[in-house]
């Protein structure tokens, strides 16, 4: 018998459809704006890069669990800004970044090609794949009435979105877990962007001047039950590690004891010097509201600059990324963009509702997004 290739069950690499649409963009006098990715390029805080290298010396293998300090920093940052309580030190679990955990889940959760595991209809790549990584079902919906009496295994929740920019209010969130408990599936909720919220605070829910979307944590969101729920953060966008490899998953402390066996086994440990780094981070918060202020700052420029080319933008009320239409189809989006030395992600990238959008990145410096919307005007 032939082997098949895992990778035949894939779908193509986005970012390599869009190499003719770069290469037109980098093409440009003034260089390319690369707004495509969503990858940090402001420094990293000394506290987080200080605490990095006083860990440096650290010859032994590193805990699969996370040190005690970093597990008890991340439960104090959840509950310090984002109102997250009840969350035992034991209940998290660090990850070698948080697109790597999302990739595994169904695998270590022991899913398989009889199990249905539903995704946004707009969605991060990212859920798909792991579920086609282990053969099972991929469904699309966002109301999920629309599944009839089927019983998923897994169910996705992002928000606030990306690439949309949505925040799922509490009743959304309330609904997708009773659905869940209904049903006996668990609900993993990447939370990502979960303290990027722009256009107000949902539900009056704010810490400090800094407001913040409902997470599948919230106690009026599951009433204190973390039963059959998983919540996954990451430390790339407000502490700009995403070179680190930086995240953690929290959430039922019966799942996350199951993920840390099949991950002891596995031998998935985060590097010691980076797990404290991530205790430093999670343990200051003025890094992480300065790099706030700094992304509201582009995003204002860049969304006038878009919205003053014709463009028309939809929900991008939170997170790293502004959800933009010409009302035509994103790929001619992409390459009138291009032609102006601007890469950007079409939107079909993340299923076939983003047809005629495109995703355009927050992430890059002062000086490239005034480029951008110099070249917009």
């Amino acid at each position: 018998m032939s082997r098949r290739p895992v990778s035949a069950r894939l779908p193509d690499f986005p970012w390599d459809t869009i190499a003719a649409a770069k290469a037109t963009a980098a093409g440009h006098s003034g260089g390319i704006v690369d707004l495509s990715v969503g990858t940090p390029v402001d420094p990293v805080a000394p506290v987080i890069r200080n605490a990095l290298s006083a860990a440096s010396d650290a010859p032994g293998y590193p805990l699969t669990a996370g040190t005690p300090e970093l597990r008890q920093a991340a439960a104090k940052a959840l509950l310090r800004r984002y109102g997250i309580g009840g969350i035992a030190d034991d209940a998290v679990l660090p990850a070698i970044g948080t697109k790597e955990l999302i990739a595994a889940l169904p695998h270590q959760l022991g899913l398989g090609p009889s199990d249905l595991v539903v995704i946004p209809e707009l969605a991060y790549p990212t859920y798909e794949v792991g579920a086609l990584l282990v053969g099972a079902e991929v469904v699309r919906a966002d109301g999920l009435t629309r599944l009839g009496p089927q019983s998923p295994a897994l169910i996705y929740v992002n928000s606030p979105s990306n690439p949309t920019g949505r925040v799922l209010g509490v009743d959304h969130l309330r609904k997708v877990v009773d659905f869940a408990r209904e049903r006996g599936a668990i609900v993993a909720s990447d939370e990502c962007y979960l303290g990027l919220v722009w256009e107000g605070a949902p539900s009056g829910r704010s810490a400090g001047s800094a407001p913040f979307a409902p997470s599948i944590l919230d106690p009026e969101v599951c009433g204190g039950d973390h039963t059959n729920l998983l919540a996954v953060h990451s430390l790339s966008k407000t502490s700009n590690l995403a070179g680190y490899r930086a995240g953690f998953v929290t959430g039922d402390p019966a799942l996350v004891r199951e993920l840390l066996a099949v991950r002891k086994h596995a031998g998935m440990m985060l590097p010691f010097p980076v797990q404290a780094a991530m205790t430093a981070a999670l343990n200051d918060d003025e890094h992480e509201n300065e790099q706030r202020e700094r992304y509201r700052a582009r995003r204002e420029r860049l969304l006038a600059a878009l919205l003053g080319a014709g463009f028309t933008v939809d929900h991008s009320e939170a997170g790293l990324y502004l959800w933009a239409t010409r009302g035509e189809p994103c790929r001619d989006t992409l390459d009138w963009l291009a032609a102006r030395g601007i890469l950007v992600a079409p939107g079909d990238f993340y299923g076939p509702g983003g047809a005629e959008y495109v995703r355009v990145a927050l992430t890059a410096t002062d000086e490239r997004i005034e480029e951008a919307a110099l070249r917009l005007a």
